[in-house]
């Protein structure tokens, strides 16, 4: 989407969030009457604002792949010790990111209400919770080793990782406000930068990695730290880049001045919104990383293949992730003017785009396996070929999961646009942790299957969600938005 300056939102809610899309996005407003867009004009819509945050997706995955690709050209030890500690991390930066996550919505909805001090305060309090749960979580980063000891992992993986968690634990701060800051701009359709702050990022993340890791350009080579430092220094990057940018483009918006008052009506809703998709996401990524701790149990090698599987498939489901938060902002704003026609035509298409996306990465798992692995190692790698072979089952099984995954996020995004979140809290908790959960682990070891079997838990998880989360959405959460009208 071309930069456009912004406009103010004293013409809105005549004109989408934040005055990016008005006339453009195919609708004609006398006071509340709307001319229905064509699912052409949906489609070329949400293409426009989910393109560049697919792209962000993929440069934020891009940082996380750069340490498992070249952690992996250091040493399987190292490799197995960052999937460990990445999946701890992570279950810790999604639950905090619930209330960056919750502002995206409620700053949409504000614009298209034109709400300004609204969707000013709910940034600044999204700002405020973040550190308060970066503060919480430092002390579990700090002690991982008898945490992760307690799951059964090894003595040398665990301490390793908790070496790893000590350096990037710090990151944590930066990470969850840029989070923040990057859905503040995306609900007001500035996806275009959220983009490349992401690729400079990443871009950042590489050349550090490359430098510690292995001891480039005279630098020291520090391994594992040295990839846990570059991932301190990239978030930082991200953080200053996205407040200059949020400070040079949006002046009139002073998100900056008086950070430091506090809002505790805001404060309530933000945390409202935000604990619900922060437990959302940790019932879903907790059994990412328990499908990781039973994978160490099977041995460095076989956690090793569930990393660098589980990356693959984080890549592709990158670009559900962004047809999410693109149906969350265009949700979002329908549900501020109260338009359900133009909300269910735009689901329909996001869905069928989805779908898509998910067909052509079943055709690529299932076809090239042991090249998409073999790029994680060294050619002479005496782990490859087992590595290999245990990765090429779990892709396998990895593209049976790709169109209820896609099924399960694209709801999520539809559901957090009309501020309905604590019914797939309880959603996600049953699919991961009641049906999720106990299935890898008796498909995985009572039943035998071992590395297939417990992946084949997460497609019964991720099946349930999907499945149950898009039943809330077109049955009970789109009803009540606005007045019915036919959708044809």
């Amino acid at each position: 989407m071309p930069r456009r300056a912004y406009r103010g939102l004293r013409s809105l809610p005549a004109t989408m969030a934040g005055g990016h899309l008005g006339a453009a996005d195919g609708h004609v407003r006398a006071g509340w009457m709307t001319k229905q867009m064509t699912y052409a004009a949906h489609a070329r819509a949400l293409a426009v604002l989910g393109l560049p945050l697919i792209g962000g997706h993929v440069a934020q995955f891009a940082i996380m792949l750069t340490d498992t690709v070249m952690l992996g050209w250091y040493g399987v030890e190292a490799l197995a010790a960052v999937t460990l500690a990445g999946s701890f991390f992570f279950t810790l930066f999604l639950m905090g990111s619930g209330f960056g996550w919750a502002v995206m919505p409620m700053v949409a909805a504000a614009a298209a209400a034109g709400d300004e001090t609204g969707l000013r305060r709910a940034t600044r309090m999204g700002l405020w919770l973040s550190v308060g749960f970066a503060v919480l979580a430092m002390p579990a980063m700090w002690r991982a080793d008898p945490i992760l000891s307690a799951f059964g992992q090894g003595a040398a993986v665990a301490g390793a990782a908790e070496t790893y968690l000590r350096i990037a634990g710090w990151g944590m701060f930066p990470a969850l406000l840029v989070v923040v800051l990057k859905s503040h701009l995306a609900a007001l359709e500035r996806t275009q930068v959220v983009l490349w702050i992401t690729v400079l990022a990443a871009a950042v993340n590489g050349l550090v990695n490359y430098a510690l890791i292995f001891g480039n350009w005279g630098a020291p080579e520090l391994g594992l730290r040295g990839a846990a430092i570059a991932s301190v220094v990239t978030q930082g990057v991200s953080l200053l880049a996205v407040i200059g940018y949020a400070a040079w483009a949006l002046p009139a918006q002073r998100l900056f001045e008086r950070l430091w008052r506090p809002d505790g009506a805001m404060l309530g809703r933000v945390f409202k919104l935000g604990v619900p998709i922060g437990i959302t996401s940790l019932s879903e990524v907790s059994l990412f990383t328990a499908t990781a701790l039973m994978m160490g149990w099977l041995g460095t090698v076989p956690l090793a293949a569930h990393g660098i599987a589980v990356q693959l498939s984080g890549l592709t489901f990158m670009v559900h992730l962004g047809l999410s938060n693109a149906a969350t902002v265009r949700a979002g704003n329908a549900y501020g003017r109260g338009d359900r026609a133009h909300m269910a035509r735009g689901a329909l298409v996001v869905t069928a785009m989805s779908l898509a996306m998910s067909a052509m990465t079943i055709v690529l798992f299932l076809t090239l396996p042991g090249p998409l692995l073999s790029l994680f190692m060294e050619g002479d790698d005496p782990a490859r070929p087992g590595i290999v072979e245990i990765g090429t089952g779990l892709l396998a099984v990895a593209a049976l999961f790709q169109l209820v995954d896609g099924a399960q996020v694209i709801a999520l995004g539809l559901l957090r646009g009309v501020q309905d979140t604590a019914m797939p809290m309880a959603i996600a908790a049953l699919a991961y942790w009641a049906v999720g959960l106990p299935a890898s682990y008796l498909l995985g070891f009572a039943a035998g299957l071992e590395g297939i079997g417990v992946w084949m838990g997460l497609v019964l998880a991720l099946a349930v969600a999907g499945v149950l989360l898009m039943l809330r959405f077109w049955l009970v959460a789109i009803r009540r938005v606005g007045r019915a009208a036919a959708v044809s």
